[in-house]
């Protein structure tokens, strides 16, 4: 595989990591984060200690990763999850944009000039295998009691909370997941890189991660999974249109969010049952517009 394709790849792999998490918090939970790139600055920032300064080996600096990260995406939530709609999603946002400054100002860590020389561990091989991992993890959550009381308290709050679900719990639990995915994210986006900057984290990079999950389809890990690969690779492919590649990005995602109201797979999933599902809606829908002619 030519070695530009595959580092796409790659950061397609990176973000699907951050995305699946997000897509847990946002598509399954239904709460709204724009402070996950505060997260993956966590997870890159930790992962780069464990490597290039205590000399320890790549997979410590994962874990260390997804730790520190859910460490702190818990307190942000005993502090923020009671609060609902816009407040926790301006909370998350403050939180991410902290995050960023306070490693803008530690000289310890580089900076605002950025960290050089972190450890080229990243691989296509280890990628895949974290994404296959995190993808049949979170399937298996969602499946799961847990899984159907995360989307009863998305669904509707009070009606969950008075069936006897601990609605704060949950919010927790799906934050705390969805953290340590980001930090995971953020130790081999480090580790690819090989250079790490606080402004790689800033609130853009937490936008284009919510923005991936709406567009792949909020609730469906599918969605997230065609998402981040189509988002990842959109702005090369334009890359011919040279300083419009931006615009022309803003306007192919908005076209397609408009043809696609409810993104890509609109809630369904890439799996037998689901594949029925679509082509029974699709039958219905035919089958609507044919008798409605005249």
């Amino acid at each position: 595989m030519d070695s530009y394709i595959q580092g796409i790849f790659m950061l397609a792999g990176i973000n699907l990591m951050a995305v699946l998490g997000l897509s847990l918090l946002t598509g399954f939970t239904g709460l709204f984060s724009f402070g996950h790139a505060g997260f993956m600055a966590i997870g890159a920032y930790t992962a780069a200690i464990m490597t290039s300064m205590l000399k320890l080996p790549f997979i410590v600096g994962i874990v260390a990763a997804g730790f520190t990260a859910a460490i702190f995406a818990y307190l942000i939530g005993r502090m923020t999850l009671k609060l609902k709609g816009d407040y926790f999603c301006i909370a998350t946002l403050g939180f991410g944009e902290a995050i960023r400054l306070i490693l803008d100002n530690f000289q310890g860590l580089g900076g605002s000039r950025g960290w050089p020389g972190v450890p080229a561990h990243t691989s296509m091989l280890n990628i895949f295998i974290a994404v296959v991992i995190g993808v049949l993890f979170l399937s298996n959550l969602v499946r799961s009691r847990h899984g159907r009381n995360l989307i009863a308290v998305r669904e509707e709050e009070l009606a969950a909370q008075i069936a006897g679900i601990n609605v704060v719990r949950y919010k927790t639990l799906a934050l705390v997941v969805s953290a340590i995915y980001a930090g995971v994210a953020g130790a081999f986006l480090a580790h690819y890189m090989t250079f790490i900057q606080p402004k790689m984290f800033s609130l853009i990079k937490s936008t284009e991660l919510t923005i991936i999950v709406i567009f792949g389809g909020l609730g469906s890990i599918s969605g997230s999974v065609l998402g981040a690969v189509v988002l990842t690779f959109l702005p090369e492919l334009l890359r011919a249109v040279d300083k419009w590649r931006l615009v022309a990005y803003g306007a192919a995602v908005i076209l397609i969010m408009i043809s696609r109201p409810r993104g890509l797979m609109g809630g369904m999933e890439l799996t037998p049952n689901g594949i029925k599902k679509i082509i029974a809606e699709r039958k219905a829908k035919k089958a609507a517009a044919q008798r409605s002619e005249p």
